[in-house]
């Protein structure tokens, strides 16, 4: 008995995705392996498997019982073949219909619906900004429902007309003889655009399309923890489908600007502090950059390069989880270039009753611990 694949690896997804997520892997791979365009070996299988991975993924319940007792728990629920998808899907031809703006011979098209186009926002915030969180007002063009014909494309009291050049199943066939015989070629009505229906006297504020052309503004949350070049999705504000389709999604892309002083990595901060010689040796009290601001630290005597100084709780939020990061000082002993005379005299006489230099004993060395910071 074959061993069932886990239904997320089938999808190409990772286990917190969102439902935009997978019904987006779902059609992309649908569309790649359906037995109709992939003509390799096992492709109805590959087909019938990724319908079941999107009906139980793509169902609320399914998937939580799938995430808790694996396989176990959808059993006979996650069976159907081809058949009823799920999700807004219908039979095969429906399915067909979806993907690849035709159907098989012998069925009949259901009204295209066509979805707006997905939209991206890029979005520039400041560093502090992205550790607390922030709320941005955003302003972009877009294609809104047309207020006049509420998306129907016509003038408003009129109706749709059945298409003659389909007879309103939005296909025409074509017949083309071959050497294999007659082959029957379906294809998208050029008059209607497979719709089925055609607008006899279009809007005169959207022209029938159903949609007009608008600034809009949003306001977006974006959430403490957010790094650089995440996104963020929001479902339903896209473009608007013509003709009273669905909207499409926006996505905010983040970038974030970098602060002069503070590396971030993940939810850690690091600040390289500068010290002189003699407050290496004797030990000092100095002020460091936070994001809330200035902090105070205590640098002990005899500290050498490298030497780590962290504050907790002074990093970045977790974005999905409680509690923060912590800010890692490191210390970097700074031998100045060029001396004045006292200087040099003062260092010479210190150099004269000084013992020889040597390494410490315990603790890791400076090259020990760059390397654990950049790597």
């Amino acid at each position: 008995m074959a061993v069932k694949r886990d239904y997320y690896d089938v999808l190409g997804v990772p286990r917190d995705a969102d439902e935009a997520e997978i019904k987006r892997a779902f059609r992309r791979l649908a569309q790649r392996h359906h037995p109709d365009v992939d003509k390799g070996d096992g492709a109805e299988e590959r087909f019938k498997e990724l319908n079941e991975a999107y009906r139980v993924l793509s169902d609320r319940q399914r998937r939580s019982a799938y995430d808790m007792f694996g396989h176990a728990g959808v059993e006979g629920a996650a069976a159907g073949g081809f058949e009823g998808f799920g999700g807004g899907f219908g039979p095969f031809g429906d399915i067909f219909d979806a993907f690849f703006g035709g159907a098989p011979a012998g069925t009949r098209r259901r009204q295209r619906v066509v979805a707006g186009a997905d939209l991206r926002y890029d979005l520039t915030i400041e560093f502090a900004e992205a550790v607390f969180g922030v709320t941005k007002e955003i302003h972009f063009p877009t294609l809104v429902t047309c207020p006049r014909c509420e998306g129907a494309g016509g003038e408003p009291g009129t109706e749709p007309e059945t298409c003659p050049d389909c007879n309103g199943t939005g296909e025409q066939r074509r017949v083309a003889q071959t050497i294999l015989g007659q082959m029957v070629n379906i294809v998208a009505c050029p008059r209607c655009r497979g719709e089925g229906r055609i607008i006899a006297t279009p809007c005169t504020e959207c022209g029938g399309d159903g949609r007009v052309r608008e600034e809009r503004t949003l306001q977006v949350s974006i959430p403490a923890g957010i790094d650089d070049g995440q996104r963020i999705a929001l479902e339903g504000e896209g473009e608007a489908g013509p003709r009273g389709g669905p909207k499409g999604d926006l996505y905010v892309a983040v970038k974030v600007r970098a602060h002069p002083q503070l590396m971030r990595r993940g939810t850690e901060l690091y600040h390289e502090l500068p010290i002189t010689f003699p407050q290496a040796a004797l030990g000092a009290t100095l002020s460091v950059p936070t994001v809330e601001g200035s902090e105070e630290i205590e640098i002990p005597g005899g500290a050498q390069s490298g030497h780590e100084v962290r504050l907790r709780g002074k990093g970045v939020p977790r974005l999905r989880g409680a509690g923060r990061g912590d800010l890692h000082v490191i210390v970097n002993v700074v031998v100045p270039s060029k001396l004045s005379k006292r200087e040099r005299e003062l260092l010479t006489e210190l150099n004269e009753i000084s013992e020889p230099a040597s390494l410490p004993k315990s603790g890791a060395s400076v090259f020990d611990r760059l390397r654990d910071l950049f790597t």
